[in-house]
């Protein structure tokens, strides 16, 4: 025989559990259980109480990720000792015992260029902004980390990571200021307002205008997730209130310091660059550079998509750190190599190339992006997918300014350190 549950007999079940229970107050408490039993105090810490929704059971994954990075570090470890112990050194023995001899002997190598090699680069101005923008986005990143790892940044308080960020960025313009301020007096410029300007609004500016034109999506769709008009003046407020007059006081300390001297003289005609081999092509060179340090990221960086757009928590900042701290290795180590091979083949205009080289990671950020849009995510609206896309062109465009700063200065001070090893007439 069969019972049908009809709407009178799940009020009649409905009625039978009230009048079971025993009411006290606005709670329900079953029969034969006191009120005391639900009043147990815990063993839990309560700065110990997120542990349960944070904790990580793909580790294995990590660890992997981290051996993989570590592995790729010393691959280029091996090969950057073996050109700064191996070949250089026999190069700077041969070039200063030739310096000795009587007989004139024709001069090959990166030492050929010596005379070139610190002439300023083309849109001298354009790389000193980006630079400065790299340096502060750089300090910015790693105070974060470090607040995060010690604990200070939790998930509990949402928000709390980004607006730490923003605060960090907004106090790093002076770090920033002062960095395109000295690389522009070495370069000898003399209009130092001009260089402040551009890096207090150039970086900012293009950020804030994609952001402002996703909002607006945001708000055509009358999403409860646009930013609020308050919030926007609030951050504009802090950008031209704190953050430019910080840069222009970085850039005055740093321009008004004595400039940093080249090692070498600079001729005052450019040689002619030889025809390169084809894998000495710039494009070439420029994107092979950037695999490596994508490579040693990518495995973090699909947890970090996933936290980001499908709504999970990470909070494994210690593994985060060690791979940071692996991308800014393997940035400077595929740069140097890079451009050692550069200087070798007679090709001094390192300057661009540099910054590049390590910063065309940012390409490979943003096609893995595109993947795991089409792969993990499930967007059919386009006002979404321009979101998503818009965003991760962000962080693209951030990922290039940082990584590109770190290739910048190892092969900055790689090339100080060789040509002021060396005897030059």
């Amino acid at each position: 025989m069969e019972i049908r549950r009809s709407p009178h007999f799940l009020t009649l079940v409905a009625v039978l559990l009230i009048v079971f229970a025993v009411h006290d107050g606005y709670c329900f408490y079953l029969p034969g259980v006191s009120p005391a039993d639900f009043n147990v105090e815990s063993d839990v810490k309560w700065a110990s109480r997120w542990d349960t929704y944070l904790l990580m059971t793909d580790d294995q994954i990590h660890w992997f990720s981290i051996v993989n990075s570590l592995m790729i570090v010393l691959f280029l470890s091996g090969m950057v000792a073996m050109i700064m112990l191996r070949t250089l050194y026999r190069d700077i023995s041969k070039y200063n015992q030739l310096e000795t001899q009587e007989e004139a002997q024709e001069e090959t190598g990166w030492k050929l260029v010596h005379g070139d090699v610190f002439r300023p680069p083309t849109n001298s101005d354009l790389l000193c902004v980006y630079v400065g923008t790299g340096v502060q986005f750089f300090g910015m990143i790693l105070v974060t980390m470090i607040f995060a790892v010690l604990g200070f940044l939790s998930p509990s308080n949402r928000g709390g990571l980004m607006t730490a960020m923003l605060l960090l960025w907004v106090f790093m313009g002076m770090f920033a200021g002062y960095s395109s301020a000295r690389l522009y007096r070495m370069f000898k410029g003399t209009e130092w307002k001009k260089i402040t300007l551009m890096t207090s609004f150039m970086f900012p500016g293009i950020v804030f205008v994609i952001f402002f034109i996703l909002n607006a999506l945001i708000w055509g769709e009358k999403s409860s997730g646009a930013v609020p008009f308050t919030t926007m003046f609030a951050l504009v407020l802090l950008w031209f209130g704190i953050s430019v007059p910080l840069v222009f006081v970085g850039s005055y300390v740093g321009y008004k310091k004595p400039p940093v001297e080249d090692p070498v003289k600079t001729n005052k005609i450019p040689r002619q660059i030889p025809e390169q081999a084809w894998y000495m092509n710039p494009v070439f060179s420029i994107l092979i550079g950037g695999i490596l340090p994508f490579g040693a990221v990518f495995i973090e960086l699909f947890f970090i998509l996933t936290s980001i757009w499908l709504h999970q928590f990470y909070y494994i900042f210690g593994f985060l750190f060690i791979v940071f701290f692996i991308l800014i290795i393997t940035c400077a180590e595929i740069t140097i190599v890079l451009c050692y091979f550069q200087l070798c083949s007679e090709d001094y205009l390192w300057w661009w190339r540099a910054y590049l080289t390590s910063g065309s990671s940012a390409l490979y950020l943003f096609l893995y992006a595109t993947f795991y849009f089409f792969t993990k995510l499930n967007i059919t609206k386009v006002v979404s997918g321009a979101l998503y896309f818009g965003y991760m062109l962000i962080a693209s465009y951030a990922f290039f300014v940082l990584t590109g700063t770190i290739g910048f200065y190892a092969c900055f001070w790689f090339t100080r350190l060789i040509y002021s090893s060396v005897k030059i007439d």
